[in-house]
């Protein structure tokens, strides 16, 4: 095999990432290869061009992330591919989701900060489940009394959605218009939406088995945030018409009795 010629080494390259089944670095590329042997590295970098070109219009895709190169199955296969395994993993609440949101957002960030933010507390539950996931960890402690340890996320966190950096997530300013003012605070027995924990199940899945993975954007999982949101927000208007309905009867009665009193007064 010619390893300086970039259509093979792209073959090569396609054949670790199929075996390892997980993201590669450009280092560990060079690691693999005898000094002698080793191909440039703008060699490297063409192969892994031709290789993400030969995978237009397949199934899969090359993908770059946080700790490396990645083959993975194209985002819309999701919902089907996950059909592949039947044992369903542990459901997400949207107290979680928007917990790793605010971490990913505001990090470091203390668990007060973002009870603060979202109003109610912060179950241990969750951020102990993130920090097992490794999707958070513990970057140092915030310098105020009781010195409350600051949270912010990890490459497995940008890996799992589909990140090369904090700088791919969607801008605040996109936030703004995905998220209308909350108007209490959201119930964390709430399960996540089917579109999202299908993608997630899928996931899992293929964690386990180590296939090759297909990961969610985030800004997807904003937009389920989002939906969630105005499902709520829609509930909520509701009750708060029916319990104004009668106040404003009571409101319109008393209104006659002033009237009756004053004319009787008159007369």
């Amino acid at each position: 095999m010619n390893l300086t010629e970039p259509r093979e080494l792209a073959s090569l390259l396609e054949a670790f990432l199929l075996a390892s089944g997980k993201p590669q670095s450009l280092e560990r590329f060079y690691e693999l290869f005898e000094e002698a042997e080793r191909p440039e590295p703008a060699v490297f970098k063409k192969a892994l061009t031709l290789l993400a070109k030969s995978c237009e219009g397949r199934s899969f895709e090359l993908k770059e992330v946080a700790t490396g190169y990645r083959l993975q199955v194209r985002e819309r296969f999701a919902p089907w591919v996950g059909r592949l395994w039947e044992e369903r993993p542990q459901r997400y609440s949207r107290a979680m989701l928007e917990t790793l949101a605010l971490i990913a957002y505001r990090q470091p960030i203390t668990r007060g900060e973002i009870e603060d933010i979202r109003g109610v507390a912060v179950n241990s539950h969750i951020v102990k489940t993130l920090l097992e996931r490794e999707w958070i960890r513990v970057v140092g402690y915030r310098d105020v009394p009781g010195k409350p340890a600051m949270l912010a996320t990890t490459k497995l966190f940008l890996d799992h959605f589909n990140l090369k950096g904090l700088d791919e997530l969607p801008t605040m300013a996109a936030l703004r218009e995905l998220e209308p003012e909350s108007l209490f605070a959201p119930d964390d027995d709430l399960p996540a939406p089917a579109g999202l924990q299908a993608r997630v199940d899928a996931e899992a899945g293929q964690e386990a088995t180590g296939e090759l993975r297909d990961e969610t954007s985030f800004r997807s999982l904003l937009v389920e945030l989002d939906d969630m949101e105005l499902g709520l927000k829609s509930d909520f208007d509701d009750l708060l018409d029916a319990q104004l309905e009668p106040a404003a009867e009571d409101e319109a009665a008393g209104e006659l009795q002033s009237q009756d009193a004053a004319e009787a007064s008159l007369h």
